[in-house]
């Protein structure tokens, strides 16, 4: 059946196969023990290419379950960080049962929320915002997307900020077929929005990209975030005129990851994935200062990354 078992588990979260070409126990007993490699994000650059101060700091957090990560001090860390901005994904509650501790945060008082409409406590999207956005709208315009509340989108003057939970094609790929067409169908939407004015796009976009990407590519090929079609999907989004922002300013960086699975220590152990962006238009590539993957911050299954630009 879909269950695999502890070892398959295993393989995939470790990238490891199990076969003759692992070292026998004793081998392997008389190894010096590896610390993890762990990554350590560098100071906060702010100033752009072009010289600018930024003027922008945004924050996205795949949160994974609003109310959780609440009880678990996320906004500590929130007003700690301070972003002008405020992405969450994956909050998981409808918006009749959010906490009064996030509702009611005075610095940020233009707060929007898409639920899922069929399933409570699935998917669910979040932006709070210092200043109100000239508009806000939710979803991409397509009905077959629009159902799990997955985007929310706000102008602002000089930039659109997209927030998104990219749909997950799921253990033994049960949904790499909708994923498929959500990504021709969201790549169409954001192209349509880059005409208009240029985009930042952030959130949990369920790929990890390259190689770099993940701790153990060779094991995860055909495992949801890394099969050869939505890697694909996501260099299209590229080709159509946006830049990973992270990459760009750190093209060699490896163990950098912004998600690791709950089992085996995983994130004890830097075994993870880079699975949240700052995506940009490339147009707003001469003002971008820094992308951070803020590692330490605890409360989720991912970290939260953060973007300061000069807009």
């Amino acid at each position: 059946g879909m269950k695999r078992g502890k070892k398959a588990e295993e393989a995939a979260a470790e990238g490891e196969n199990d076969t003759a070409s692992a070292p026998s126990k004793k081998a392997k007993a008389a190894k010096e023990p590896e610390g993890p490699i762990l990554y350590d994000d560098p100071p906060d650059k702010m100033t752009s290419k072009d010289g600018r101060n930024a003027n922008m700091k945004i924050t996205s957090w795949n949160v994974d379950g609003l109310r959780a990560w609440v009880k678990k001090k996320g906004l500590d860390w929130v007003r700690e960080e301070d972003p002008d901005i405020l992405c969450l994904q994956e909050t998981k509650c409808a918006e009749k049962a959010l906490p009064a501790e996030i509702t009611s945060m005075p610095e940020y008082p233009h707060k929007y929320w898409a639920a899922s409409g069929d399933k409570e406590g699935y998917s669910g999207v979040a932006m709070l915002c210092k200043t109100e956005p000239i508009k806000v709208t939710y979803g991409i315009g397509k009905e077959e997307h629009d159902k799990e509340g997955r985007v929310i989108t706000a102008e602002f003057p000089s930039f659109y900020l997209v927030t998104a939970y990219v749909p997950n094609a799921s253990r033994g790929l049960v949904r790499l077929d909708y994923r498929k067409t959500w990504d021709v169908d969201f790549r169409a939407y954001l192209s349509e929005l880059d005409m208009q004015k240029p985009l930042v796009l952030c959130g949990d976009l369920n790929v990890a990209h390259q190689e770099i990407d993940l701790k153990n590519p060779k094991g995860n090929k055909k495992n949801a975030g890394f099969t050869p079609e939505e890697r694909e999907g996501f260099s299209q989004l590229l080709a159509a005129g946006f830049v990973d922002s992270f990459r760009e300013l750190y093209p060699e960086q490896t163990n950098a990851y912004t998600f690791w699975t709950y089992m085996m220590n995983a994130r004890s152990k830097n075994v993870g994935w880079r699975l949240d962006y700052f995506v940009l238009s490339s147009s707003l590539l001469p003002g971008l200062c820094d992308s951070k993957i803020r590692n330490k911050a605890m409360g989720s299954d991912h970290c939260p990354i953060t973007l300061h630009i000069a807009v």
